[in-house]
């Protein structure tokens, strides 16, 4: 096993706003708390370290030595992920009494965090991950064979990782990723107006149950008095320091325009705050007295999720994205080219910080909202070389997922919507033919909307499923 070198972390650090090797954050919804946002507990990751010697990995093996080591390092993760808090730490024989004791007190706890250090039959690790919290286990070369055992697990439901590795990176990453069935829990969703998609998604018992998040259904009319008791200088000074101030151009909007827009951003993150929610979509987003693509935009900026058009599936999707990897999510509205194996993402609302909350924003032009050529929407300046991950969560249970890369800004400004790019894919006709890979039922826009992040993910995801209870489908 070794130590992550200085070289790894900072080129995992690369894209700003992440810290972990596999594009994974630390503490995601930092820039929204000191932004007002109600701060969310750490979550507590119980280690056990398992195996105290025997033949495998070697007879003169040094267990309290070993779990040293790893004690030393887990401080440095806490202090790097700066949201979770490791408890217990107890070093215990690979015997099944002795697991299952540990089980009875893991009660306090948000997720398992088991290190496997010596040869066992597999039975000790399976009691504890049987207690039913979210588990990792780390192995280590040559600290026995019971590393085989975890992928039957998963397969019969249980809400277990694997991280089998001489890397401690994989270490981190594994801890990572245990603090997002937990964020998912913790997590509200407002709903303004109506919410659409698939069947499951819409249901907010089914969302609870099976995903984790509250969902808070908000009226209108509550937006609408929020909006109204909006100091008109507070939205003034929105619109001029976020918007106006940073533009590269504004094309059709007039600054008063702007200025009613960020207005609508202020009473929405008032409501927020007000029910303590990381989340919200509106099928009320094209509405009066102002069009919810720059209040969306913010919020992603931020860290949280604004997604349009009452999209769930989306939605959710975007919280997930966001606790896990720290980035934010465009809603996109894909269009095929096969003529250049090609996607073209397309819509009127994109956060600016793709990167993640503390990166660079992308240079950004102000417009209308294009069908309407009404409101004030955003042409935003994505990074043409940039891996992207294409994904969807749909039916609560599958995640659709591809990747790409941003072959250029698409030259078609005069139709479509405001924000383009088009995207290498692996095969375009391919894709066509089998979009939604038979999952997929309703109306167009749950057909067709997809969220772009920056970032391959695909590997990070295929780990982090089985702790939520996930399919992947490739989209390919």
């Amino acid at each position: 096993m070794r130590d992550i070198s200085r070289r790894e972390f900072l080129g995992a650090a690369a894209g700003a706003g992440v810290l972990l090797a596999g594009g994974l954050a630390a503490r995601p919804l930092a820039v929204a708390e000191e932004a007002g946002w109600p701060k969310l507990p750490p979550v507590r990751i119980h280690v056990v370290y398992v195996g105290t010697g025997g033949p495998w990995p070697t007879p003169t093996f040094d267990a309290p030595a070993e779990v040293a080591k790893f004690k030393d390092y887990l401080a440095g993760v806490q202090t790097r992920l700066d949201d979770i808090a490791f408890v217990g730490g107890e070093l215990i024989p690979n015997t099944v009494p002795a697991a299952t004791e540990v089980a009875t007190r893991l009660k306090d706890a948000d997720a398992l965090l088991a290190v496997h250090l010596s040869f066992g039959s597999g039975e000790p690790l399976l009691r504890l991950v049987e207690a039913g919290l979210p588990s990792a286990v780390f192995s280590q070369p040559f600290s026995g064979h019971d590393w085989m055992y975890v992928p039957r697990w998963q397969q019969a439901g249980k809400r277990v990782i694997l991280a089998a590795s001489s890397d401690y990176g994989d270490l981190e990453r594994a801890v990572a990723l245990l603090r997002v069935p937990v964020r998912m829990r913790q997590s509200r969703v407002i709903v303004v107006g109506s919410a659409r998609g698939t069947a499951p998604a819409c249901s907010p018992e089914q969302v609870r149950r099976q995903l984790g998040p509250e969902v808070i259904p908000i009226s209108q009319e509550r937006i609408l008095s929020a909006y109204k008791a909006v100091d008109p200088s507070a939205a003034e000074a929105e619109a001029e320091q976020y918007w106006i101030g940073q533009a590269k151009k504004i094309v059709e909007p007039s600054r008063a325009d702007i200025v009613n827009s960020a207005r609508m951003y202020l009473a929405v993150r008032r409501v927020m705050i007000e029910e303590r929610a990381q989340a919200m979509t509106s099928s009320h987003c094209m509405g009066e007295p102002a069009k919810g693509c720059l209040t969306f935009s913010k919020l992603n900026d931020l860290g949280l999720v604004g997604a349009c058009e009452g999209d769930m599936d989306s939605t959710l999707t975007m919280l997930l994205f966001a606790h896990a990897f720290g980035v934010p999510g465009f809603i996109s509205d894909p269009l095929f080219d096969t003529s250049r194996n090609a996607v073209i993402h397309a819509h009127c609302t994109s956060t600016t910080r793709l990167d993640g909350p503390t990166g660079t924003r992308a240079p950004f032009l102000i417009r209308t909202q294009c069908d309407s050529d009404q409101g004030v929407s955003l042409e935003v300046q994505m990074r043409p070389g940039q891996e992207i991950t294409c994904a969807k969560l749909v039916n609560l249970d599958t995640m659709l997922i591809s990747t790409g890369k941003i072959m250029e800004l698409t030259d078609f400004h005069d139709r479509g919507c405001r924000t383009q790019i088009t995207t290498e894919v692996s095969n375009a006709r391919h894709m066509a033919r089998n979009w939604g890979g038979g999952l997929l039922d309703g109306d167009m826009m749950t057909l067709l909307h997809r969220v772009v992040f920056y970032g391959n993910h695909i590997e990070c995801m295929r780990d982090l499923t089985p702790l939520m209870g996930l399919k992947v489908v490739e989209e390919v």
